[in-house]
């Protein structure tokens, strides 16, 4: 079996998914989580991006052992020397630096003549090693390149001390026969090739992210770079979780398999699910709420017979736990704990007791408890921005003879303030109320409502996309009450905007 390393940039091109900026705090829990999961290397972010960015690659490196840190850094001395600046610290750091080949990029965003680009890629990584050895070097837009030119520039960079190449499809133009040929021909023509690791990082515009990666594999890469639920620019990237699972389930036609603790799949999709407020849709592959669902009565029999027979993998193989009651109102904390490992949270003490005080008051609303409800309340309490805006209190009137009213608490900056309002509907209402009291004006782009377990006493989970001044922002919140869960996700959409519109600031100054 061949080796195929895995590399994660769910907290670099990941984040860059529209409103899903996460702090500090929320990309070194996710940094931990995939350290468990058993990626191979992190890409963190991108350190002269911005001070957040900075400091957040910074901690990853110094904080997470068990993996490659990686730094992003465009072809310039300032960016590899910031992005070392960032990872020195790290057990294995990696300095992953970037310049655009495609002659539409060249012209059009570099400004530059290919002999330019050529002299400037290779100086790049011959000032990265001076450094590390452990450089990584990206063909922007390799897709639209010319092969000759690709070729001919990749033998160079390796030569100046390259160990990973990345051929890029930047923009999802590839299709998988043709991208699997562009990949064969340079392992095939670039004679210095085996002196490092070639990597593909594919995105999803047409749709064909995981299926470019897999044909890149069997053409001869051996590095994918992916993401946690697929998230990313645009359409987003090849999936982690689909990429690493095409492996395992077809061995004999892959011969190839990764280091990934699949069990950790699951919970590493809610975990990214729950910090940027970007909802699974249901039937996403692999760790979507359908996946393992059959509605069918001829799945149902066959299932009921023998599970192989509509089931290419069990849940379990990908850690959706198939137990249905977990906890409950007289669960102790012993219990509680080894839950939350298993889920694959790592809590502090303090953070435990908070956890477990909202199970308890959970359970006294709740008759079961479901994993997905733990998930939640650690979404809830622990998982979250710095507030800014705080809501306390809300009572809301509707019904069909009724003008829907709501009044709503907050918390602004400390100082507590009280406001009611009307509107078309409960939500309406709410949401009226909390633009007045935070004095904002966002525009909702998206609001969607999903169950997260069954019975008529589950949790609603509200998801909320606004927009403010160009400046997108994700919510997400749990609760039995739908109206409740809606507040909650506003007011986290609110203050992500908050953090999000500061972030774009020091990242211009």
């Amino acid at each position: 079996m061949e080796r195929v390393y895995i590399f994660d940039t769910t907290l670099r091109d990941g984040e860059q998914s529209p409103g899903a900026s996460m702090n500090v705090e929320e990309k070194l829990r996710m940094a931990q989580m995939l350290e468990r999961l058993g990626v191979d290397i992190i890409e963190a972010g991108f350190p002269i991006s911005s001070p957040g960015d900075f400091e957040s690659v910074k901690l990853i490196a110094d904080k997470v052992r068990g993996l490659q840190v990686a730094g992003l850094a465009r072809a310039s001395f300032e960016d590899i020397d910031r992005a070392w600046e960032a990872l020195k610290g790290g057990a294995d750091p990696r300095i992953h630096t970037f310049i655009a080949t495609s002659p539409i990029h060249m012209k059009h965003k570099l400004k530059l003549t290919p002999d330019q680009v050529f002299e400037q890629a290779v100086e790049s990584v011959k000032h990265a090693v001076k450094y590390t050895s452990n450089v990584e070097w990206s063909a922007e837009d390799a897709v639209r390149s010319d092969v000759d030119y690709l070729c001919r520039i990749i033998e160079a960079v390796i030569d100046a001390g390259a160990k990973t190449v990345n051929i890029p499809d930047t923009v999802g133009y590839a299709i998988p026969n043709q991208w699997g040929q562009t990949i064969a021909e340079i392992m095939n023509r670039v004679p210095n090739i085996d002196k490092a690791v070639v990597s593909v990082h594919c995105h999803n515009d047409l749709g064909l992210a995981t299926a470019n990666s897999i044909v890149a594999l069997q053409a001869g890469a051996r590095q994918v770079e992916c993401t946690i639920n697929g998230i990313g620019e645009r359409a987003g990237n090849t999936s982690l979780e689909e990429v690493v699972m095409a492996m395992k389930v077809r061995p004999a036609l892959l011969e190839m398999e990764t280091k990934i603790n699949t069990e950790y799949l699951y919970p590493a999709s809610r975990l990214v699910s729950n910090i940027t407020g970007l909802p699974v849709q249901p039937n996403k592959a692999i760790v979507g709420a359908n996946a393992f669902a059959h509605e069918a009565g001829i799945h149902q029999d066959g299932v009921l017979k023998d599970k192989s027979t509509y089931e290419i993998m069990t849940p379990e193989s990908v850690g959706i736990a198939t137990n249905d009651l977990v906890l409950g109102k007289h669960s102790g904390r012993h219990a509680f704990i080894d839950k939350i490992k298993r889920l694959g949270y790592d809590l502090e003490k303090e953070q435990l007791e908070v956890a477990f005080s909202a199970l308890k008051e959970l359970a006294d609303k709740k008759k079961t408890i479901y994993d997905e409800d733990i998930e939640a309340i650690i979404a809830e309490r622990i998982l979250r921005l710095p507030d800014r805006f705080r809501l306390v209190y809300l009572n809301v009137t509707s019904g069909t003879v009724t003008v829907p009213t709501a009044t709503v608490q907050m918390e602004v900056d400390g100082v507590v303030r009280q406001e009611a309002e009307f509107g078309d509907g409960p939500v309406d209402a709410v949401f009226s109320v909390i633009k007045k009291l935070t004095g904002k004006k966002p525009r909702l782009e998206s609001f969607n409502i999903a169950a997260i377990t069954g019975g008529t006493d589950a949790q609603a989970e509200v998801s909320v996309r606004i927009e403010e001044s160009g400046v997108m922002s994700n919510g997400q919140a749990s609760d039995t009450d739908i109206i409740v869960a809606s507040a909650k996700a506003f007011v986290r959409a609110l203050n992500k905007l908050e953090h999000r519109k500061q972030k774009t600031f020091m990242a211009h100054m």
